[in-house]
């Protein structure tokens, strides 16, 4: 069986401002960048055997750190690309109440039979997202470890998908992935997956602990 933490890149701007940011390619924050390398810190104490990303230059900005802690290659995927948004990329949730607030209201009933105009197939992304995680997995040593830095909705759907939860169910079983908390799964041989841990927090350094 092999293990793999999955994390949600650091903050973009897009992000802070809850905007649904999809394919768009959108830099990280000083924050973001802040948050990366405490990834790397945390990385560097582990046995972690590859480090994984998506494309997107927020995911691998936030991976690389890691990735040169750990002495390795960082490895991109494109299954592990973020879903695509369609028309609602770009916007906020005000925004889109204005602009198309029957889609909107759609979304929020049912966000994969009723997925923004425009943008992806929710399933289809989780079965390429979950493909991904499969191939990675594969070629770990028993126990193995790898990181995969991805995204937030990305993952939500494949959690659900994993563990044989209804897609639909995404935003109200895992309402969001924190930036660069650590999400933990185990995948057996026989491609079961078992959720370990959720959304932890990476620790903080001691100058950062507060009383």
């Amino acid at each position: 069986m092999s293990r793999l933490f999955l994390v949600r890149h650091g903050e973009t701007i897009w992000h802070a401002e809850n905007r649904y940011a999809g394919r768009t390619d959108i830099a990280l924050t000083p924050k973001g960048i802040q948050q990366a390398g405490r990834l790397a810190r945390w990385a560097a104490t582990t046995s972690i055997q590859s480090v994984w990303s998506s494309s997107l230059s927020r995911a691998i900005k936030t991976a690389t750190p890691a990735a040169e802690a750990l002495g390795l290659k960082l490895q991109t995927d494109d299954r592990l690309l973020e879903l695509d948004f369609g028309r609602a990329e770009g916007h906020t949730k005000g925004e889109l109440q204005t602009t198309m607030p029957e889609a909107l209201a759609a979304f929020r009933s049912d966000p994969v039979l009723h997925h923004m105009p425009g943008g992806e197939d929710p399933a289809a992304a989780a079965e390429r997202g979950l493909a991904a995680l499969r191939s990675i997995a594969g070629p770990l040593p028993p126990h193995g470890h790898a990181l995969v830095v991805a995204h937030s909705t990305l993952l939500r759907l494949v959690l659900c998908r994993a563990l044989g939860i209804s897609l639909s169910r995404y935003r109200d079983l895992f309402p969001t992935f924190h930036n660069c908390a650590i999400t933990e799964i185990e995948i057996r041989p026989n491609s079961t997956v078992s959720l370990l841990s959720f959304n932890a927090p990476l620790p903080l350094p001691p100058k950062e602990t507060s009383l």
